[in-house]
Parts: C-alpha cells; structure tokens; sequence
C-alpha cells in the first residue's frame, strides 16, 4: 500500500493531466449540440465532388427561408383589417343634423331652397356613413381588404380607401358642395358637419393580428417530395438552385431522422474520439516543443481552460441564433496565449480549437478559413501587446481581413452582391470591439492563475517602482550594475529573438538580495573599507552566495511573478566563488569545493542563459585596466568561454550560433561604453 502511495505521489503531476484531459473532453463534448453531421460537404456554386447520390428514404423538400419569407409578406399584404361598427351612431348624427341645420340656415331663405340645401347635407351624411367613419387616422394601405363586423356578423367587406377617415371630413364636403353647385355654403356645412359627426367604426387589432397569426400558421414550409433511391445529384454537377434546396433538405432531414432517433449514443462517443484527439494533439506539441509549460499543471489547466470557454461562447451563440456566430471573439484565445506564452503555441491551440468548432458551427470550412487567416493576423501583427495603438491596429486587421474573406465566400456561393447580408459586416465590427477585453482579460488570468504578461513586466520595469527605489537606496552600486546589464541583456535578446522585455525585468531584480549586505560588495564599498578584510574565506564566500537566496525571500515578500524570480535563482547557476576559493586553498588544501559554489539552479531558459552571461561581463569589466577593443575581445570570450566549459548552459535551449551572436553584441556594447576608438598602426 505504501508503494503505491508513493508512487502516486511521485506521478501526480501526470496523474493531474489525465485527469485534466478526460475531464475538458467530456466538458466540450456536453457543451456540443447532440446531433450527427452529414457524411457529405457540399457547397453553393460548386460541383459536387461525392459520387452520385440517390435519396436514402422519403424525405420533404423545405422551401428556403426567402420563399417563406415571400410567403409570409404576401400574407400580410393581402390580410384584411377589421373594424367593429356601432349602428347607433349613425341615427344620433342624422336627428342632430336635422336639429341643428334649421339653426344654421335662416328662415330669410326659400323653402325650395332650405330643402335643396338640406338634401344636399343629408347625401354628404350618406356618403360619410355609406361604408363608415372611423375614429381615428390609420397608416395602412389604401388597397387593404377591410371587413366591417357587427358583433360577429360580416355586414361589409371593402378596400380600406372607402372608409372615412377625420382628416377626409373637408374633402368630401367640398365635393358634395361642387357637384351641387353650393359652394357659397361651404362655411356652414363645415360648422354643422364639424360639431355633428362622430366615428361609427373601431379598428379591432386583436381579430386583425389573430387572423394573420392563423394564416401564417397555415404556411408549409415544404413544397414536394423527393421519393427513396431517387437521383438527386450526379458526380460532378453544381450544386445550385433546387438541387442545392434538396440537399439542403436531406441534409437536415438526416440529422433530425438518422441522427437524434437512434444513434444518440455513437454520435456521443464519435465526439468524443474527435475531441480527445484533438486535445492529445495539444498535449502532445506541449510535451514535444515546450516542455516547461507541459510540467507546469497551472499552465496546462490555463490553456485548456481557454479552449473550454471559447467552445462554451460558442455554443452558446448558437444555440441562441447562429447567425451571430461572428461575434464571439476566438481571436482572443492566440493573443492571451501569446501574451503569456509564445506565438507559436498561440497559434497551435487557436487551430486546435477552430478544428473543435468546426464540427459543430454551420458552413464549417467557411468558419474555419476565417478564423484561421484571423489568428495567423493576430499572431504576425501584434509583437508588444502592452503598447495599446499595437491592439488596437491589430483590432482593426483582424476585423478588415474578416470582411474580406467573408465577401470574397458570399461572391464565390451567390454570383454576385445583390442579396450580401450588410449587417454581417456589423458583427465583425462587433467582434473587434470585444477583441479588445483582451487587456482587462490578461489582468484577471494574472491574479487568478498567477501568470505574468508582457503587460505586467511593463510595469515592473518601472525604475520608480517600490522595490528598485529601495535597491537604489540602499545599494546604489548594485543599481547601476543592474542597469547597466538590463541594457546589455536586452541588445544580446534582440540580437537572438528572445524575450526583451523579460529579460529586462529580470535583469533589474536579479541582485535585488544584495540589499540585505549592500556593504560586501564591491560596486557598493564608497569607503574603501572592505569588512571582507575582517572574515575568513568561508564566511566571505557564505555571505556572497546568500545573495541569491536572499534575493529570492525578497522577491516572494514583494509578490514577483516566478518568471522573474527564476533569474535570481539562476544568475550564478552552479559557478564557484572564484576569488575566496582561490584565497581559501591557498592556506588549506583540503577545502570542501561545494562550499565555495552558488546552489543553482543552472540557467534553464535562453533568457536566463543570456543574464548570466551579462552578469558576470558586465561585474568584471569594471576590472578592465586601459580597456582596448583587443582586450575586450579576448575579455568577453574567456569569461562566456568559461562558462561553458563549466556546463552552465547545458539545461538551456540556447544554441552556440546564439551564443556568438551574444559575444558580439557584449563586445560591440563594451566598446561603445568605454569609448574606444581603432587602434591605429604605429
């Protein structure tokens, strides 16, 4: 028992993974939609590349959502209004006119003509009440069908144009008058029809929408069908038009028939051979070309953790409508990852998980092209995240090359731009815009998983900063001796392409654990007075090597990121304190060497690599007497040389080409500081 204890504690780390592995496996298969995939890809205004396809049952032909659509705005054109009607009305008006119309009118004039006058108001009351009054003024269509109800009873059914309306009250008046030559009365027909005539029709909206509901309910969403081993399409034709409708038809009429009824649990477990294998592949690039981060759990669980929540948006989006399946921001995923890791491992997993979305997203080869060429764009346009017109123009990149590619699809598959969907475009824009949560992103992956980006080393390169104003303070030797090989690191990783700006933080905060014995050191001894002088060489040697692990209790007291913090563990890697071990078997031949030798680790990064060679050029350079391009040459090479020779540089992936273009920046910056000019020939 106790075996296997120990056992599972020394593999718990692979232990970790696989558990990782199963559990993001079964987590994206979950969020998959459970549905099967047509066996075939097809595509609009290309040939069909499978063999001739027979129908494999009896299936429907579903009318494209433009014929539906079609469909329905006739509908709601040809749809009648109807208007309640209220008898009553008609009755009051007509004793209130005959009422007020012997007041109007004077008794000064004729019968013949009182009554003239009076039948002519009383036709303008039969056609204002001939087909109704309505109550108020409506928008609709003047063609429109109009129904006329009387409770339940149809008592009329005209155009909507006949129906009057309040502002059409003065118009029909007036022609009225005109045909009966009574124009000069027009003033007080005006008055008397203003005061006496009130709306007999009401617009009923509820029958009005519930009739068109009904009828837009009775639209079939099929026109014909296509019977069992009918040919659908032969070997080579292109697929457009019905052919492309009936394949567009078989393909869902597959998944709902085939699919969802009676292989649920095959199309579960094909997912799920589809997902872990895509999920190996990224374990397997970790484990082959970046091993630090495959050994480190918090890493793999943080990009496994992003591919989770891209195929979680995802999904998301398309279970709501999948026609915003543009605004989900994937090109997030290769620039968190490059922030924090390197641009190729970004672009790897942003591959790995277009591949994932692409089983599941509709015109998946269109979706992966896209967003493929997307993160590609990412990765080659933004080189320094932290300055934030780089985001922003890579923003916009991304966003212009997907309105490219996604005019250029809609050309190959329509012909031409008529029918181009605009608002497309908008959800691109959109896509950029959200894109940029990428910063306030990598702040909160910062604190949650106790990463640190590009973003963080800014700000810790601030000389103004905290723990560097304290360093200055109380080491200021030690200050000047990190700035100076801040600046000689940061040439050498340009030099080679590696992280500048990393090994720029590292270099400020390498010999931070000086702070605590500033005076033992020689850059930081303003006095002359050496306490060295008053030690023995073990005591020396013990004091210089504390450096390193006091540097390191510092830094965690001061929450530094572990990155920066592996250049204070390995600045000296495993080198021997050269000046009290010399000065110690001088007097004592039977010396421990391990006592006179810094514990390590040895540098395991090209960047720490490239620190401990300016370290130690840059401390010794200061013993240089009469400094000559010569002298500095032979200087820089013996020194790296040494280090070598020692083994220091065995663990890091730095190569010995690097390692000249090293030397030669080392030499090129020296000279630079000490001024040196040609040695001219005697």
């Amino acid at each position: 028992m106790k075996d296997v204890i120990n056992n599972l504690y020394k593999n718990h780390a692979l232990i970790y993974k696989v558990l990782l592995f199963i559990s993001a496996t079964v987590l994206i298969v979950y969020l998959f939609p459970k549905q099967g995939k047509f066996k075939y890809n097809f595509e609009q205004g290309k040939p069909w590349q499978s063999e001739n396809l027979y129908a494999p049952f009896d299936f429907a032909i579903k009318k494209t959502s433009e014929e539906i659509n079609q469909e329905k705005r006739l509908l709601e054109k040809q749809a009648s209004l109807y208007f309640n009607i209220d008898d009553a009305v008609e009755d009051k008006v007509r004793i209130h006119y005959k009422e007020e119309f012997h007041e109007i009118f004077p008794d000064s004039l004729s019968d013949v003509k009182r009554n003239t006058l009076f039948e002519t108001g009383a036709f303008v009351l039969d056609k204002l009440y001939d087909n109704g009054v309505l109550n108020e003024n409506y928008t609709f269509s003047e063609d429109k069908k109009s129904v006329i109800l009387n409770g339940q009873t149809t008592i009329k059914q005209t155009q909507f144009s006949n129906l009057v309306q309040q502002k059409d009250l003065t118009s029909i008046v007036n022609n009225v008058l005109v045909s009966n030559a009574q124009e000069v009365f027009q003033t007080q027909f005006l008055a008397l029809f203003f005061d006496i005539v009130e709306p007999n029709l009401t617009y009923n909206k509820s029958l009005t929408d519930g009739a068109l509901l009904e009828d837009l309910n009775r639209i079939a969403y099929t026109r014909g069908s296509i019977k069992k081993e009918t040919l659908i399409i032969s070997k080579g034709e292109v697929v457009e038009g019905e052919k492309y409708q009936t394949l567009e038809s078989l393909k869902n009429e597959y998944k709902s028939q085939v699919w969802t009824a009676s292989n649920y649990n095959w199309v579960i477990f094909a997912y799920t051979l589809l997902v872990s294998l895509a999920l190996l592949m990224l374990l397997l690039f970790l484990r082959k070309y970046r091993l630090d981060v495959f050994n480190n759990n918090t890493k793999v669980t943080f990009i496994f953790f992003n591919v989770i929540l891209m195929v979680l948006l995802t999904t998301l989006v398309i279970s709501y409508n999948s026609k915003y399946l543009y605004v989900v921001p994937i090109c997030i995923l290769p620039l968190v990852l490059k922030a924090f890791f390197d641009a190729r491992l970004g672009l790897f997993t942003h591959v790995i998980t277009v591949v994932l979305l692409g089983l599941i997203v509709p015109n998946s080869y269109e979706y992966m092209f896209l967003q493929i060429i997307a993160g590609i764009v990412t990765i080659l346009t933004v080189s320094e995240l932290y300055k934030r017109a780089n985001l922003f123009i890579s923003v916009g990149q991304i966003t212009l090359i997907y309105i490219i590619a996604y005019f250029a699809f809609f050309v190959i598959h329509e012909g031409s731009v008529d029918a181009i969907h605009w608002e497309t475009f908008g959800l691109f824009v959109l896509c950029g815009l959200a894109t940029l949560f990428v910063q306030p992103l990598i702040y909160a992956y910062e604190k949650l998983f106790g990463l640190v980006s590009d973003v963080s080393l800014l700000e810790l390169s601030d000389t103004n900063s905290k723990l560097l104003k304290e360093l200055s303070n109380k080491a200021p030797g030690t200050f000047h001796h990190s700035l100076n090989v801040a600046n000689l690191a940061e040439a050498a990783a340009n030099e080679i392409g590696a992280n500048a700006m990393l090994i720029r933080v590292g270099a400020l905060y390498h010999d931070i654990g000086k702070m605590k014995n500033p005076t033992f050191f020689t850059e930081n001894q303003s006095t002359g007075i050496n306490p060295h002088d008053e030690l023995s060489s073990n005591e020396s040697a013990n004091i210089i090597i504390d450096h390193v692990l006091d540097g390191i209790e510092i830094a965690r007291k001061n929450n530094l990121p572990d990155r920066v913090i592996d250049f204070i563990r390995t600045h000296h890697g495993t080198s021997l304190v050269y000046y009290f071990y010399k000065k110690e078997k001088a007097i004592n031949e039977d010396l421990n060497i391990e006592d006179f030798m810094y514990p390590g680790p040895k540098p395991f990064s090209k960047e720490t690599a490239i620190l401990m060679m300016c370290d130690s050029v840059e401390a010794a350079s200061k013993s240089l007497k009469e400094p000559t391009s010569t002298k500095i040459d032979k200087f820089v090479e013996n020194i790296i040389n040494k280090q070598m020779e020692g083994g220091q540089f065995l663990n890091a992936n730095i190569t010995f080409k690097e390692i000249q273009s090293i030397k030669k920046v080392l030499k090129h910056k020296l000279a630079n500081i000490y001024h040196l000019r040609i040695e001219y020939p005697e």
